[in-house]
């Protein structure tokens, strides 16, 4: 494989660097900039700006009828909206998870004093293994979270089955997932429940957010709850809480992001496209598929760079950069490989084989409205002149 020894090979053909501003993964993409603006000052002239004001309570209606849920509880982000469904669940001793995820998903675990046991993926679909997650549960098992990576669904009829099978809780971290689905269904009613992230670098976003959707009654009740200090009603504590309140310029943005959503996933669709067909002929270069008989936002560009390709993955990301494009790894080296988890399980690498190897080959390119044809040519032309 090519290496790069000399920042100055790091320019294709020694040329200066093809963006003079960075064109960078998870750039936000911003939808109705006039609709989000106008709500802006309606929270103003409301001042009512926080505790559950009217944006966020339109904002969980239309989010639950979008996805087909009874509920929808919004938080200030992903972390905390998983943190607080993870406690409403009574999830203790040892949850099966992914490793292959952001690191978010074990943190919020770990955090809590649960420990995350890290089961393997299947390397075509980058999901949980529903085989690997078998060969984690011990006597310790509380629960297992599947996660969607890349808005793919994980194998939910698997994991439930599994979870029926040995009395398990079983959820969902459907941070990618927003606009997904599974056999057709909506993404959002898997599991107890399902927890999304709105962050600045989703296709949908509520520049900071997330959200836990369900059709349990109870669990939603206790995760409204949970979110705002256990109050219910005035001086009226009734459940241990923490502070997990989306607030109403967040919702604003999210509600404005709405009505664009459908012209992101339109963009993302014809850059996916773009991109396959320009780098389909590189050996060993593969751009991850979605399934066309599911919904999915197109928002992740996901390329394998395999043995077979000529320059290795590290290589191509640095050439990129050099040329102001910000390609990421991703979830490199996996949750094992990063602390707390390397030193607590320094030999957790044995058991994940599948996502050491897809962790060193995965790159993440730029996609949505800052990504056109013309940056997709010249991102392809910087790997083929490398890989070539």
């Amino acid at each position: 494989m090519k290496e790069i020894r000399d920042p100055k090979d790091l320019a294709v053909n020694g040329a200066p660097p093809a963006f003079i501003e960075p064109l960078h993964v998870g750039r936000p993409n911003i939808g109705d900039r006039e609709g989000f603006l106008q709500r802006v000052e309606a929270i103003l002239d409301n001042q009512w700006l926080t505790n559950n004001g009217p944006m966020v309570q339109e904002f969980e209606r239309r989010i639950a009828g979008q996805l087909g849920v009874k509920h929808c509880i919004a938080m200030c982000n992903g972390t905390i909206a998983l943190e607080i469904a993870i406690r409403a669940l009574g999830l203790e001793g040892e949850v099966i998870v992914p490793s292959w995820t952001f690191v978010a998903t074990a943190h919020a675990l770990y955090w809590q004093g649960i420990t995350p046991i890290f089961a393997d993926i299947d390397p075509a679909t980058h999901n949980l293994d529903p085989a690997a997650v078998r060969r984690m549960i011990t006597p310790r098992t509380s629960g297992i979270i599947g996660v969607h990576l890349w808005g793919r669904a994980a194998p939910v009829d698997e994991l439930q089955d599994i979870a029926e099978e040995h009395g398990l809780s079983l959820m969902f971290d459907a941070a990618h997932a927003f606009g997904s689905s599974y056999k057709g269904r909506n993404i959002g009613s898997f599991g107890a429940c399902e927890v999304f992230s709105f962050h600045a670098t989703k296709a949908f976003n509520t520049m900071e957010g997330g959200a836990v959707t369900t059709d349990d009654d109870e669990l939603a009740e206790a995760m409204r709850l949970m979110r705002n200090f256990g109050f219910k009603g005035y001086d009226n504590v009734i459940h241990p809480g923490t502070n997990g309140k989306m607030i109403e310029v967040c919702a604003a943005m999210g509600l404005a992001n709405l009505d664009g959503f459908d012209a992101v996933v339109d963009t993302n669709i014809r850059n996916h496209a773009a991109y396959k067909a320009a780098l389909i002929n590189i050996p060993g270069v593969r751009v991850l598929d979605y399934d066309p008989a599911e919904r999915n936002s197109h928002h992740y560009i996901v390329a394998e760079v395999g043995p077979d390709c000529a320059a290795s993955r590290d290589a191509i990301i640095a050439a990129l950069h050099a040329e102001n494009v910000l390609a990421r790894k991703y979830f490199w080296p996996g949750c094992h490989g990063m602390q707390p988890y390397r030193d607590l399980f320094p030999h957790a690498g044995l058991m994940l084989p599948e996502t050491d190897r897809v962790a060193s080959e995965v790159v993440i390119l730029p996609n949505g409205f800052s990504a056109d044809e013309s940056a997709i040519a010249t991102i392809a032309n910087v790997i083929k002149t490398l890989a070539g």
